[in-house]
């Protein structure tokens, strides 16, 4: 296994899950269910196929021969027909009406449709799992003060819960955006070569009701509402599209969550998980890199770097169908979710042992929190009765010097002692002190943060499961 190139996606980040559901093993496996499918609604509406038939294939849907599946294939050069002749020694009963009517996209294009669907459903459980430890999260830090950021510069003051409201509302509409395509995304279903059915209202001798009723059974069989109502001879990569920018997004939006975690890291505010033998660099033995953050972000590029790929394949596919999409989909699409759930796995475990360091939070609120009151304690010098203008000149004038110390290497912001000290503005210590206590400036933040958790992640959380961890390792 040393001497030949395997994904870093399989080695070292996809949980086992999520690389069974792209296994060859499964996706050949849901071939054959498709062709057991197509059996037994054939058989239901008339074509005589015998019980045998249907009973060999449905004892042999797992036991794949993968040695005879490749000598065929080495033989034929056509992978569908490598796996028919495969399947139909599993079940030679079955052998002369196996395929019967179909064409290689029922099978590729269907399975596609299921694979993706199923990966969309263990994506949903791994967001479950970042919102679960975010909102716990959120609750716990709803209170606590920390510079606000407009333009990367500081700002008014939020709260280190609601931002992380901020990151969860993301994936909320991710999530949502999930849900809906699961819900309504359609089947291939029986279409026949290149779109028509006419194969099948052949073998149906021109009964149309027959070959609508065998695209609806063939369609309930393998767990859809619906079919899509028109295809040529694959469905529209449209839907390809569709669902890679679901994916995309939450790609973005694990990125901008990392991107930001990344940065209060480096201001010393919040750090990501640091294992206790954990090297954050090979020569700079102090270092605490966030690795695990920086990961989210490489491996969130990746996938967004993948996205336009769909809609440029829908763009080229020709009339009823062209083949250059089929050897692009085999790498764009297993690769697109292996990745995102990748992130998801990260960014759970980055979200779960998140460590807030409220020491130098609060000292960098009291380097910048001086200057934001200054508006408000010119009202209340007024209120005192100060002339306005008088009090804006006051402050402005220590405002400037308090700055000048500050970036000529003052320890600390003393605006607050230069103000208390001048009786020009007319305000005491205490007044000062007043109005400029950290908690008084986040405004709405810890309520928002109790109705966003109440109101809306509650209820869209609702009934929800997590996907499995599997003791998934955590590779940094």
């Amino acid at each position: 296994m040393h001497d030949i190139y395997s994904s870093p996606l399989a080695e070292r980040y996809a949980s086992r899950a999520m690389l069974e559901l792209w296994s060859p093993r499964t996706r050949y496996g849901l071939w054959r269910r498709l062709w057991l499918a197509l059996a037994e609604a054939e058989k239901q509406l008339g074509v005589p196929i015998p019980d045998l038939a249907i009973e060999q294939m449905r004892a042999n849907l797992d036991s794949i021969d993968f040695d005879a599946v490749a000598a065929y294939e080495r033989r034929f050069r056509h992978d569908v027909m490598a796996h028919m002749h495969a399947f139909g020694d599993a079940a030679p009963a079955a052998k002369p009406l196996i395929h019967l009517g179909a064409t290689s996209a029922y099978l590729t294009d269907n399975g596609d449709l299921i694979l993706m669907r199923r990966g969309m459903h263990l994506l949903r459980g791994r967001i479950i799992a970042v919102l679960r430890s975010l909102a716990a999260f959120a609750a716990q830090w709803k209170d606590e003060p920390t510079l606000g950021y407009t333009h990367l510069q500081p700002a008014q003051l939020t709260t280190v819960g609601k931002r992380a409201t901020l990151w969860m509302q993301d994936l909320l509409l991710d999530l949502h955006d999930l849900d809906v395509r699961v819900a309504t995304l359609p089947l291939r279903g029986v279409k026949g070569t290149t779109g028509t059915q006419a194969s099948f209202l052949e073998i149906f001798n021109g009964d149309h009701a027959k070959v609508r009723e065998l695209d609806r059974l063939v369609t309930a069989a393998m767990g859809f509402p619906t079919s899509i109502a028109v295809t040529g001879q694959t469905y529209t990569r449209k839907l390809d599209a569709s669902i890679l920018s679901i994916v995309a997004g939450i790609a973005a939006s694990a990125a901008k969550f990392a991107g930001d975690i990344r940065m209060l890291q480096s201001f010393g505010e919040i750090e990501e998980p640091f294992e206790a033998e954990q090297v954050g660099s090979s020569a700079m033995a102090y270092k605490r890199n966030p690795m695990r953050s920086e990961r989210i972000t490489a491996l969130s590029r990746f996938v967004l770097s993948l996205e336009p790929n769909a809609n440029q394949t829908h763009a080229a596919q020709f009339f009823e169908r062209t083949l250059d999409d089929s050897a692009n989909r085999r790498l764009v699409i297993p690769e697109s979710f292996l990745a995102v759930e990748a992130i998801l796995l990260l960014t759970a475990n980055v979200t779960s042992g998140l460590e807030v360091r409220r020491n130098r939070i609060a000292q960098r609120v009291s380097a910048e929190l001086p200057f934001m009151a200054t508006e408000r304690l010119i009202v209340r010098a007024v209120r005192n009765g100060t002339d306005r203008q008088e009090a804006h000149e006051i402050i402005r004038r220590h405002s400037v010097a308090a700055s000048k110390a500050m970036h000529d290497g003052a320890a600390s912001n003393d605006l607050l002692d230069r103000l208390a000290r001048d009786l020009a503005l007319g305000l005491s210590r205490d007044e000062i002190d007043d109005a400029t206590d950290a908690r008084s400036f986040v405004g709405r933040a810890p309520e928002q943060v109790d109705e966003f958790l109440s109101e809306i992640l509650r209820p869209a959380l609702a009934g929800s499961e997590e996907a499995p961890s599997e003791g998934t390792e955590i590779r940094v």
